[in-house]
């Protein structure tokens, strides 16, 4: 450890002054909470689109007509088991006078009709509100015979709003009560798991008012799953250092008598794990400012403050908590001076570690061959969500949707919109005898600017759909200062922009963690053999995964965010388990030697990181509360790969490849070459 480090690990665990740091720290905490509170902001219909898009251009265009019709409704009025006479046509005209301002249009089978209504509002609360309102109005007044639902862009934006209403507060005390219950199994106490707790719970509220104020400063927006993601973040990789901190300091009380002492041990062997931990994670979710999307560089940048936050109270406010208390805090298994460590007890993982190196070939080619397995999925995945595919329960506004599909051309509820300087007539022209075109009408004009509506039949989100809208494109292309927006269109963008960011960012990440691994390892090989198991966990997960969305959970397809947030998280949180454990295998290998150092880490560190994933993966798999199906596959996948990370990989394959590499394992290091003869098993 460097002398600073050494220095602070003197200064926060002092007998004198323990107590100072964890009350300033936590005061700290508590005044800017309470002060500051999370920044707010008007959200922009700009937010989620990819910058530089033909379908953003299109939003930003629209926005400057004097209508300002950035956004519809579409009332839909409908009739089962019957038709509409001429009388009732009439009944539903007059309901809708008032509330609906255009003509209200009959399908040709005369089982329903819609009319669209311009939403002028701005903003998810101004959206939610205008939508609330129309179907008080419409419901209000619509005849006994008819159902009525409201569907179209603004009442779609307007349920996906009203998914996150109380959402980040039921998030936070799901994660806080799986925290809470798994870390009373862990430690087998009634009041230790108290103690993390509390401040990693902190640590999270600090770090939802620091992102968001940073983020405010910065100018980069955020969404409403934005703070709910940072949550699970903190929360998981909090009790991850928490975890590893309090363990190591167990062992040391059953070496020395001064808690003092013991904790200062154990923070410095600690210590220089959980910060490179950290600064890996916060490189690697930094990469995300790379993204064309506006609120995944918000998920970055947010993430990042999260983990520093964490891991600093990880460091600094937990030891000057813990050592506050006695050993009694441990009660009622209370370390004593005398009892055995881990690393010197028969433990499980030492079993486990002894029968991985009776046979670390049979280890190696058996768990390849089971992750092989389990990446098969990965020939089936599909991505791409369709609208109607987002939500885990459907919405109204999905409901309507799919009834107006029935009597009319799919794309009625959510015409695309193409805005030219050129003549419309060109426009209307040039996709007229596009098979996938419904219809083309032109509409209002503004600033040498007209907006054409054009209707596709396919079923919104389908392949024949997002085709036509390229069709479309490529009709329109030679008309000079043409562009094609739309819900459908913003659906290819999306796409077509995930794409770029997985080319962009995915390498980035791994060169990375790559980085890091060899600053802190001194090492090549190490390095390499780590962050290529954790790609091999990466490709299980999500082909696992994809088996259980379609065949348990019934998704069509991954949303085309998923592959980018699940390599970051798995990537950047799933190599701190191998960090955890070479960190300490090098510090055994260094009395040692290579081979009995190994085991010895896994003996010393299988409990503590076994918890810590089962903690972290239960942590992401409450994103489930949330019905969005996107963070559904995300805790799935997460959940999925940590566990096999924690009870496969870090188990049993690194540990295989390490014994049969022996010391070239470190290499170009040497380690432990002086004690391995003496120590190292046969």
């Amino acid at each position: 450890m460097t002398r600073i480090g050494e220095a602070i690990v003197e200064f926060v665990v002092h007998r004198r002054r323990s107590w100072i740091v964890a009350i300033l720290l936590v005061l700290v905490a508590g005044g800017a909470i309470g002060a500051l509170k999370e920044a707010t902001r008007t959200s922009s219909s700009l937010d989620g689109l990819p910058v530089g898009a033909d379908s953003t251009r299109v939003v930003e265009l629209v926005a400057t007509f004097p209508q300002k019709e950035g956004s519809s409704a579409v009332v839909v009025y409908s009739v089962e088991g019957r038709t509409l006479d001429e009388q009732d046509i009439a009944a539903l005209r007059q309901a809708a006078k008032g509330a609906v301002p255009g003509p209200l249009i009959v399908s040709e089978d005369l089982t329903a009709a819609f009319g669209v209504v311009p939403v002028t509002a701005t903003g998810n609360a101004g959206i939610a509100a205008a939508v609330t309102s129309l179907r008080e109005t419409v419901k209000g007044a619509a005849p006994a015979f008819a159902t009525v639902q409201v569907t179209g862009p603004a009442a779609i934006q307007a349920d996906l709003g009203a998914v996150f209403q109380g959402a980040n507060t039921r998030l936070l005390l799901a994660t806080a009560s799986v925290v809470g219950l798994l870390l009373i199994i862990t430690y087998r106490s009634p009041v230790l798991w108290l103690v993390p707790l509390t401040v990693v719970g902190i640590a999270d509220r600090l770090a939802a008012v620091l992102a968001t104020h940073v983020l405010k400063a910065a100018g980069v927006p955020w969404d409403e799953s934005t703070i709910g993601i940072l949550s699970v973040l903190v929360f998981g990789a909090g009790t991850n250092y928490a975890l590893l901190l309090i363990s190591r300091y167990r062992d040391e009380l059953r070496r020395q008598p001064d808690r003092y002492a013991a904790m200062r041990v154990a923070l410095r062997h600690t210590g220089e794990a959980v910060l490179v931990s950290a600064t890996t994670v916060v490189l690697g979710v930094l990469t995300l400012l790379l993204s064309v999307f506006p609120t995944t560089r918000g998920l970055g940048l947010a993430s990042a403050v999260g983990i520093v936050v964490a891991a600093g109270y990880a460091l600094l406010v937990l030891p000057a908590v813990l050592v506050l208390f006695g050993r009694w805090i441990f009660w009622p298994l209370v370390p004593r001076v005398g009892q055995a460590a881990l690393v010197d007890q028969r433990s499980f993982w030492r079993r486990v570690g002894d029968a991985v190196a009776a046979r670390p070939r049979a280890f190696v080619v058996g768990t390849l061959v089971l992750l092989a397995i389990m990446a098969g999925g990965l020939t089936q995945v599909r991505s791409g969500l369709s609208q109607s595919d987002q939500f885990l329960a459907k919405p109204e506004a999905i409901a309507a949707s799919e009834r107006l599909a029935r009597s009319f051309p799919a794309g009625n509820s959510d015409p695309f919109v193409v805005v030219t300087a050129g003549q419309a007539a060109d426009v209307v022209a040039a996709v007229g005898n596009i098979p996938a075109v419904a219809a083309a009408t032109p509409g209002p004009t503004a600033g040498g600017l007209t907006q054409v509506s054009v209707v596709l039949r396919p079923t919104p989100g389908s392949d024949e759909a997002r085709q036509g809208v390229r069709d479309v494109r490529s009709a329109v292309g030679g008309i000079p200062q043409t562009f094609v927006g739309g819900t459908e269109a913003k659906g290819v963008d999306a796409a077509d922009a995930a794409a770029r960011d997985r080319g962009v960012i995915l390498p980035l990440i791994l060169g990375l963690v790559l980085l890091s691994l060899l600053v802190l390892l001194r090492s090549i090989v190490a390095p390499i053999v780590l962050v290529t198991t954790v790609v091999f966990t990466f490709l299980a997960a999500v082909g696992a995964s994809w088996w259980i969305f379609t065949k348990i959970f019934g998704f069509s397809a991954l949303d085309v965010t998923t592959p980018l947030y699940t390599f970051l998280f798995l990537v950047a949180l799933g190599v701190d388990y191998n960090i955890f454990l070479v960190t300490r295998a090098r510090e055994e290998a260094a009395v040692h030697g290579p081979r009995e150092g190994m085991l010895r880490a896994l003996a010393a560190t299988g409990g503590v990181i076994t918890s810590a994933g089962i903690l972290l993966a239960a942590v992401f798999a409450v994103l489930g509360v949330l019905p969005l199906v996107v963070l559904a596959q995300i805790g799935v996948i997460i959940c999925l790969g940590v566990l096999l990370d924690t009870l496969i990989v870090r188990t049993v394959l690194v540990p295989a490849i390490a014994l049969i590499l022996g010391d070239r394992f470190w290499w170009p290091r040497r380690v432990g070459q002086a004690a391995a003869p003496q120590h190292s098993r046969p």
